[in-house]
């Protein structure tokens, strides 16, 4: 599986019944059982450029890769998913940690709520997702189930205001984790899933569902944990999804990525997200494993006689 970049835009069950949080945001919640991976693990940009393992994950902008042809690749389109990466906007504890990082590891910041700012930063991706008419292209939304995060999915990708009396359930009422914020309606968006795979770093916590008793996640177990979820995102049905998240785990998931790309590329691919920042990639099935079927390839036989050019159809079969 593969990252091919694209532009910066700047088996599991469905859901079924939505989960209600603080009776202000319903989703679904998907939880995994994270493995600890082993000590020995090295993350994948120690391998060398030239490996083509199908297990590797690659960027199709080397040389190498082009044999001489640079910048450019084909690949089948039923192959691919394009994923628009978002971290959340601005939340206190953004605030608190500018002064002292130290607050970044408080509890009682762990659940930050956005700042107002973080919520005029929501607004203008916002403007920005419907101008480019990103909006209607998105067939899924998931979420890491923080606050931050939800609160920043459904002001961005939510849906509209109701009209002409037509009522939807809200997925966010009004001010809710102290947003001092209008609610936010379900009416013609896509659907949201929280998942627990792309949370920031798990901490040491007794309330923490997945927590751990030894120590806080590393950074490797974090790329490894965005490893497993890129390859569940890979089964889903939907083609165009987008993904909010936090900066801590789109780094170390996309640091895996870029390392046999020309270095601006790279670049673009393996730095931190300001807060509220989109990026849109292209997600690639290189193994060959769990694509759909093609739907706009079309085979281009003839509905009757020969499929041969005209003149050797006549030379076999003179009229």
């Amino acid at each position: 599986m593969s990252i091919l970049y694209k532009t910066p835009l700047m088996p599991l069950p469905s859901p079924t019944l939505p989960l209600s949080l603080n009776n202000s945001l319903s989703f679904t919640t998907i939880s995994f059982a994270i493995s600890k991976p082993p000590r020995n693990l090295r993350p994948p940009l120690q391998r060398h450029p030239s490996s083509h393992s199908s297990s590797l994950p690659r960027c199709f902008s080397s040389l190498s890769e082009m044999d001489g042809t640079v910048g450019q690749c084909l690949y089948p389109l039923h192959r691919t998913k394009t994923i628009h990466l978002v971290r959340h906007a601005q939340g206190i504890h953004n605030v608190e940690g500018e002064k002292d990082y130290n607050a970044y590891m408080s509890e009682e910041l762990f659940d930050a709520h956005l700042t107002p700012l973080g919520w005029r930063q929501v607004d203008n991706l916002r403007k920005h997702v419907y101008g480019f008419g990103i909006n209607k292209k998105i067939e899924l939304v998931i979420v890491s189930p923080l606050l931050r995060t939800m609160q920043t999915a459904v002001g961005v990708f939510g849906g509209e205001g109701y009209t002409d009396g037509i009522n939807a359930p809200p997925l966010m009422v009004e001010n809710a984790g102290k947003s001092n914020h209008p609610a936010i309606s379900s009416l013609h968006s896509p659907p949201f899933i929280a998942v627990e795979l792309c949370r920031e770093h798990l901490i040491e916590s007794d309330e923490d569902i997945l927590w751990r008793a030894d120590i806080r996640e590393k950074d490797e177990e974090v790329a490894a944990r965005g490893q497993k979820f890129l390859k569940w995102l890979w089964t889903r049905k939907e083609k165009e999804i987008a993904v909010v998240s936090h900066s801590g785990f789109l780094y170390h998931t996309l640091s895996a990525f870029g390392n046999d790309c020309y270095p601006s590329v790279k670049s673009e691919i393996c730095t931190h997200f300001a807060n509220c920042e989109l990026r849109s990639v292209v997600l690639v099935d290189r193994g060959m494993i769990g694509s759909d079927t093609a739907i706009t390839n079309y085979p281009g036989k003839n509905p009757q006689g020969l499929d041969l050019p005209s003149d050797v159809a006549e030379e076999i079969n003179p009229s």
